[in-house]
């Protein structure tokens, strides 16, 4: 048996939670995982049962620990990283939700963005709080549910309920149900935190009439978030670490300098970028805390994709294009090019930088000769094109190479073929679960496992580093027919 220090972290992603045990050499030894199953009441809209996904979480964590094979005595601190702006509300006496936790994708709250929207709230949300007026983030789902539960409002008078992120709830549960808190990277994804002051914008709030008094305590991302409670692991764990996913992942990416950037390739397609102790706002794009460590503030601009390795799964699962067995890469080898054939994947419209929640996905270019391997390098493709979307709104910032990670990262033909169509380096880790290792190493951090960033630099080994190789005619050519499937594909949003 290893006499290592250990962190334990939960990870609630998307579409699974999972559990993962990482030693002091920020190795992960143990992991517990189970799916998260999304609820689809009608069409666009998406939520999740938060006691599904508490009693899920709870089973992973006996699960990792088993896995690692560890003491639970072994573990010195605890932390969560978590999907961000799904959101839900609950009673603080008995943990019942109100109602399922709205999911980011849900589309439900499309009708209040809508309203805000001409009431001309759209640009004081990015003013105050960073983030667009959109129902991709948490302020509508807040509204919708004061809007459409039952009593809800009464509840929350009399003091009956608070609310949360899916980290505030995790949390919650996780240390016995006595610290009410999250961190500023999750809160600040709500649309309802500024930025500014780092605090609930209370004058947003009023404006938006959502009682301020559910909101969770914000903390330091390295904050005490309690103990973990001992009838889940008996012994005192601290939890000293909450970060919103994307965040943390650029933290386990060791992004700490200015201008710094990485992009996730999960569910949807993150690209975030340090951009240090100021907020920035740049056109098509949000601006968040990155993370509040060691008294030692950073912000971030990030664009979002709602449809990255997401679009895959949609080809396998729903289209039936491809097996579960085969591999992406060997698929799309069977093909020399995209055979003009381009997929652009607004299955629940299109983010940054264009922001059309309108948009519906297209495929372009069919001809008879198009089989299914061409479809397949089509979404792969479109992974890669979504991502130089957004490089090309940071002109400004002076980057020529970035890190990459999440589960499509593993695929080489993704890598080569963004280096190619951004000109720019990739960089691809040996660990690519990021996200985790950033919570873990927070909450080391905060213990002493780790005595500073410059030691979890030195963690940070590359795996593989791809350099641009296609001709500048080639890639112009890929880059205009893109742009051109896309402007074909918008509705609403912003026209390129």
């Amino acid at each position: 048996m290893s006499f290592k220090r250990h962190i334990l972290v939960i990870d609630a992603g998307s579409s699974s939670v999972r559990t993962l045990i990482v030693n002091d050499s920020g190795v992960i030894v143990g992991e517990g995982r189970s799916q998260v199953i999304w609820k689809h009441r009608n069409p666009g809209w998406a939520e999740l049962d938060p006691l599904e996904l508490w009693n899920a979480t709870r089973k992973t964590i006996l699960d990792a620990v088993i896995d690692a094979g560890i003491s639970v005595t072994q573990i010195s601190a605890a932390g969560i990283t978590s999907h961000r702006e799904t959101f839900m509300i609950w009673d603080k006496t008995t943990g019942q939700p109100v109602h399922d936790a709205l999911v980011w994708i849900s589309n439900q709250t499309d009708e209040i963005i809508d309203r805000w929207s001409k009431q001309g709230l759209a640009a004081e949300f990015k003013a105050r709080t960073g983030l667009h007026n959109d129902s991709f983030f948490s302020a509508g789902k807040v509204a919708w549910l004061l809007e459409n539960v039952d009593g809800l409002r009464a509840k929350i008078a009399s003091g009956q309920c608070i609310a949360g992120t899916v980290d505030t709830w995790l949390t919650w549960n996780l240390n016995g149900r006595t610290v009410h808190a999250t961190d500023s990277s999750c809160a600040s994804r709500t649309a309802l935190f500024n930025i500014h002051t780092l605090k609930w914008d209370s004058e947003l709030l009023g404006k938006l009439d959502i009682p301020e008094v559910i909101f969770p305590e914000v903390l330091n991302s390295d904050g005490d978030f309690g103990k973990v409670d001992r009838s889940i692991l008996d012994a005192d764990i601290p939890i000293r670490a909450v970060l919103a996913d994307q965040q943390a992942g650029m933290f386990g990416q060791a992004c700490f300098a200015k201008n710094s950037l990485k992009n996730t390739f999960g569910t949807a397609g993150v690209l975030t970028v340090n951009v240090g102790d100021t907020p920035r706002d740049v056109e098509g794009l949000t601006g968040s805390v990155a993370w509040l460590v060691q008294g030692d503030l950073k912000y971030e601009v990030e664009g979002v994709v709602f449809h990255s390795g997401q679009t895959i799964q949609w080809l396998r699962d729903n289209l039936g294009i491809y097996a579960p067995a085969n591999r992406i890469d060997e698929i799309i080898k069977s093909v020399s090019s995209n055979g003009g054939v381009y997929l652009v994947p607004a299955l629940g419209g299109l983010a940054a930088p264009y922001w059309d929640r309108k948009a519906r996905a297209s495929i372009q270019g069919l001809s008879l000769d198009t089989s299914a391997a061409h479809l397949v390098r089509a979404a792969v493709e479109a992974m890669a094109f979504q991502t130089l979307d957004i490089i090309e709104k940071l002109q400004e910032f002076p980057v020529n190479s970035f890190k990459v990670d999440g589960g499509a990262a593993s695929s080489n033909f993704l890598c080569q073929f963004l280096s190619d169509i951004t000109g720019m380096q990739v960089q691809r880790p040996f660990e690519l679960e990021r996200t985790a290792l950033g919570a873990a190493y927070v909450a080391g951090l905060s213990i002493g496992i780790w005595n500073s960033l410059e030691e979890i630099s030195n963690n940070w080994t590359a795996e593989r580093i791809f350099e641009p190789v296609a001709k500048d005619s080639d890639r112009e050519k890929l880059k205009s027919e893109w742009k051109e499937a896309v402007n074909r594909t918008l509705i609403g949003g912003i026209k390129k």
